[in-house]
């Protein structure tokens, strides 16, 4: 067995831990260096202020000073300016006042006037809509504009005719799934998008089909606005769209069955009775 020297074990520890002592003595010294340079070029910055040679702005704090590889390094970058904008960009207005319009999110509105409205400052020119159904008023920006389209031409609404007479295409997804894909689809404002919604919806005059409340209501939400288009396209009145809507969805077809005149009964003459 190899004896053991306590004291060259002792000599080593007492030797590392006085290494280690004077890298960290090293290290506070170059910090405290560090420091004095930055406090001596801080004051040489606030005397220059003090003479009028640099404004406040250029004085360099101390949390700015980077200390890589025992070199100090100073921020001279500058902040970029921010310009408040007073007016909008002008554009040319596209549609005219009483003009009807399509806004995806609310369907069929009506151009009511032009309105220069000023927000955060900013002087905004915009269009002022009015939905009738809805009995509510919507703001939209000229410059924006290329959200609203126009009403559907008498071509377009005759091939959503085509297209309610279709078969519907039903999926074998998720009814969540495709709840929000017939959401996007009424969103978007497309009219051949929106009418494929309600041919899909579409259950007929069949009873025995079970629908849920969701589903319902968004075939009632593109139905209404598919309707509203119909009704000022075709210029008829609302009746007649609906009854047009509902012939190519073979909807309700015993009200529009017409109904055969009653006849007036006949009056029976009276018998007078033979008494024995």
């Amino acid at each position: 067995m190899k004896k053991i020297n306590f004291k060259n074990i002792l000599t080593t520890t007492f030797n590392k831990k006085s290494k280690i002592k004077k890298k960290l003595k090293k290290t506070v010294k170059k910090k405290t260096i560090i420091k004095k340079v930055a406090k001596k070029i801080i004051k040489k910055k606030r005397s220059k202020v003090s003479k009028g040679k640099i404004k406040k702005k250029e004085i360099i704090n101390s949390s700015e000073i980077k200390t890589e590889n025992l070199r100090i390094v100073k921020s001279n970058e500058q902040k970029p300016e921010i310009k408040k904008v007073k007016t909008q960009g002008t554009k040319k207005k596209e549609y005219k006042i009483k003009d009807y319009v399509v806004y995806p999110k609310h369907g069929v509105g009506q151009i009511t006037e032009f309105k220069k409205i000023s927000i955060g400052g900013i002087e905004v020119e915009a269009y002022i809509l009015k939905f009738e159904k809805d009995k509510a008023n919507g703001m939209i920006p000229v410059n924006k504009q290329f959200y609203l389209r126009p009403l559907a031409t008498i071509n377009q609404v005759n091939k959503c005719v085509s297209i309610l007479k279709s078969k519907p295409k039903t999926k074998r997804s998720m009814w969540s799934r495709r709840a929000q894909e017939y959401e996007a689809k009424i969103s978007s404002g497309k009219i051949y998008d929106l009418t494929e919604v309600v041919r899909d919806l579409n259950k007929g005059d069949d009873l025995m089909i079970d629908q849920s409340y969701s589903e319902r209501q968004l075939f009632e939400k593109a139905y209404d606005r598919l309707l509203t288009e119909f009704q000022i396209v075709i210029g008829a009145s609302l009746e007649d769209a609906q009854k047009k809507i509902d012939k190519a969805l073979k909807r309700n077809l015993e009200a529009q069955k017409p109904q055969a005149p009653i006849k007036p009964k006949e009056k029976i003459a009276e018998v007078p009775e033979i008494v024995d």
